[in-house]
């Protein structure tokens, strides 16, 4: 079964146990996906990966909306965007801890030979691939930062 069916099976078992949140947040997953779909010139059917690619976005929203509401004092909101986050990584797969990305890190720099900011495209460029939908960009880019400063 495909990641978007998984969601349409599960919309409907959330309905139908008339859980509001699961329900509200894969309508809006589902949304998403099909928006995405229908961009562009001609619709297309998303591949698991692609969709994954809106699943890490839309999860992405929900953590910077949580902390802001967090940040204006609204407790109440920043639970409910934090609880949808949590919807959402249900279907995201299991994400890399900071060791193991650590761990590609040091193996991207290896291999492409880069050292200094300068290489830090070349190193992303090879690690990206690897981390798509598996962790934070913005993160594993301070890592890679970290690392190729501290090489040197």
């Amino acid at each position: 079964m495909s990641i978007k069916e998984t969601l349409q099976h599960d919309l409907t078992e959330a309905i139908r146990s008339r859980d509001e949140l699961t329900s509200g947040t894969i309508r809006m997953v589902l949304t998403a996906i099909t928006t995405e779909e229908v961009a562009g010139k001609e619709a297309r059917t998303l591949s698991d990966a692609e969709i994954i690619t809106v699943l890490s976005r839309e999860a992405k929203k929900r953590r910077e909306a949580a902390e802001a509401f967090k940040d204006a004092g609204r407790a109440d909101r920043a639970e409910l965007e934090s609880k949808e986050g949590e919807v959402i990584a249900r279907y995201l797969p299991a994400q890399l801890s900071e060791a193991e990305i650590k761990e590609m890190i040091a193996g991207a720099i290896a291999e492409t030979g880069a050292s200094g900011p300068a290489g830090m495209g070349l190193v992303m460029k090879v690690i990206s691939p690897k981390i798509a939908g598996k962790a934070d960009g913005g993160s594993v880019s301070a890592l890679v930062k970290a690392a190729l400063s501290g090489g040197n």
